[in-house]
């Protein structure tokens, strides 16, 4: 990546600075896929032109949370989650009920709710969208989804897919590896075939006044489950970051003859997994309750961060609770 517009962006903004600036706390995420210190400062630097900013390096798992409780107290007019999709889900569970409000710039692998926000995926884009936002100020509430009592902002999953991101998870390096897209379809492929082909955790979905049946569930708050590069991944239908309700799919089984169908459907525009033989799907809910059959614990996550392996994973929806401007 080449930095040298953000050098010009930087340049051109300090030129433009206006003599009232709102306050922005800026997270910073130094261990984000695509983070150096280089960036971080042309960024902010730039930043710096239209906003009255401070930078703050994450030092460990938690810690953006408890900075922005700290800066909804101090009157920061907007805190910018710079980093990856752990990041933002940090950031959310901060600010979740208060008026400071959330934006974003992509500092990570996918930045699922960049995308949602309209915000682009080059820094460079994104960051001149977030100078030119200073003029166009208009914060909106969204809906954030929880579970277990941990905020997500766009997807979580008990099952499956949590398998897959606590199995990437074992390997940091590799999520900075300029083939880490082909790292995570291997995680994938390997996670499904190695735990739930044979002897899989089963669970109870308790949604919508039935009882079924799944080895995982996935739960969205948001249209789109994730993003390959730019292109969105859907899987539930219903969902909106605005809906006041969840959405999402529960997967009966998987043998090795439905996973082309699945993914198939998955990478497609046209298909969606909903109808798919395997899938039960359920939508304009305001909770579910998905309990271990078997006593075994399963991996839960929250948009993309392994929180624990739990017998029980209760969702919820809270509308209107997270401020965004973008």
């Amino acid at each position: 990546m080449t930095l040298e517009p953000l050098v010009r962006l930087a340049e051109a903004a300090a030129l433009d600075a206006p003599s009232q600036r709102k306050r922005m706390l800026v997270i910073v995420n130094p261990a984000a896929t695509t983070m150096s210190a280089r960036l971080r400062n042309l960024v902010v630097a730039a930043l710096h032109g239209r906003y009255e900013v401070e930078a703050i390096d994450t030092q460990a798992r938690g810690h953006a949370t408890d900075l922005c409780l700290e800066a909804a107290k101090e009157g920061y007019d907007v805190v910018v989650s710079f980093g990856g999709d752990g990041t933002v889900n940090e950031v959310a569970n901060g600010l979740s009920g208060c008026s400071t409000p959330l934006t974003c710039l992509p500092g990570g692998a996918t930045n699922v709710l960049c995308k949602l926000l309209g915000i682009p995926g080059d820094i460079v884009d994104a960051t001149e969208h977030l100078l030119a936002m200073a003029d166009t100020w208009a914060p909106r509430q969204v809906d954030l989804g929880v579970a277990n009592g941990r905020a997500f902002t766009y997807t979580s999953g008990f099952g499956v897919d949590a398998s897959v991101v606590k199995r990437i998870e074992q390997s940091p390096d590799l999520k900075r590896h300029k083939l880490r897209e082909y790292f995570f379809v291997y995680a994938a492929v390997e996670t499904v075939l190695r735990q739930y082909v044979r002897h899989p955790p089963r669970m109870e979905v308790h949604v919508d006044g039935r009882t079924d049946k799944a080895i995982t569930t996935i739960v969205q708050n948001a249209e789109q489950f994730t993003y390959l590069d730019d292109k969105p991944i859907a899987i539930a239908e219903g969902a909106g970051l605005q809906t006041g309700s969840l959405a999402g799919v529960a997967l009966r089984g998987v043998a090795p003859r439905d996973i082309p169908g699945v993914a198939v459907r998955l990478l497609s525009a046209k298909r969606s997994v909903v109808g798919h033989r395997q899938i039960l799907d359920f939508r304009d809910v305001d909770g579910l309750r998905c309990v271990s059959a078997d006593g075994r614990a399963i991996p839960l996550h929250v948009d993309g961060d392994h929180v624990g392996d739990v017998t029980e994973a209760v969702f919820e929806v809270r509308p209107g609770a997270l401020a965004v401007v973008s």
